[in-house]
């Protein structure tokens, strides 16, 4: 049972109905983590916003994707870590990818991910050594962060209200 009840549109207020109804319409349907945020309205604007600004990065969309998977294992969100395999499948990644993301191998920008999740952004001088010996430049680094930073958002909150899981089932 969830801890925060998602709020549906009927139950919308004018303020979180026309960003709930976008939402559905970019996604094809109205995730419960989006209806959840619905609670409080300025964090699901803020979010929405961040989400927004975020998606201009230099990141590719797989890459993004091997993040939000990295950054979801680590912080055990099952809502994101399922989330992010349906949406990883749907810009290419295979199972073995989505596998490989989740643990911080799939490539440079997985593996920093999950070791700025794992330290709380303490990088070590030789785990900046390596993120940058394997071409990522500071900005990178920089919105790898930023993106660590949004999913982790996204992953308390699934993780506190104990969100209802509304995408295909994973493996565990």
């Amino acid at each position: 049972m969830t801890h925060i009840a998602p709020i549906s549109l009927e139950h919308a207020t004018d303020t979180t109905r026309p960003l709930l109804e976008a939402v559905q319409k970019k996604i094809g349907f109205l995730p419960n983590l989006f209806r959840v945020l619905a609670n409080a309205p300025v964090a699901l604007t803020s979010y929405l916003q961040i989400s927004a600004t975020l998606a201009k990065t230099s990141l590719s969309a797989t890459e993004k994707e091997a993040v939000f998977l990295a950054t979801s294992q680590v912080n055990g969100c099952d809502y994101c870590v399922a989330a992010h395999t349906f949406f990883a499948g749907k810009v290419g990644l295979s199972q073995q990818d989505i596998l490989s993301a989740r643990h911080g191998e799939l490539n440079a920008i997985a593996a920093l991910a999950r070791q700025i999740t794992e330290s709380r952004g303490h990088l070590s001088a030789e785990q900046l050594a390596a993120a940058r010996a394997a071409g990522i430049d500071d900005a990178k680094i920089i919105e790898v962060i930023a993106h660590v930073a949004a999913q982790t958002l996204t992953n308390y909150l699934n993780n506190t209200a104990l969100t209802d899981i509304d995408f295909p089932a994973i493996d565990a």
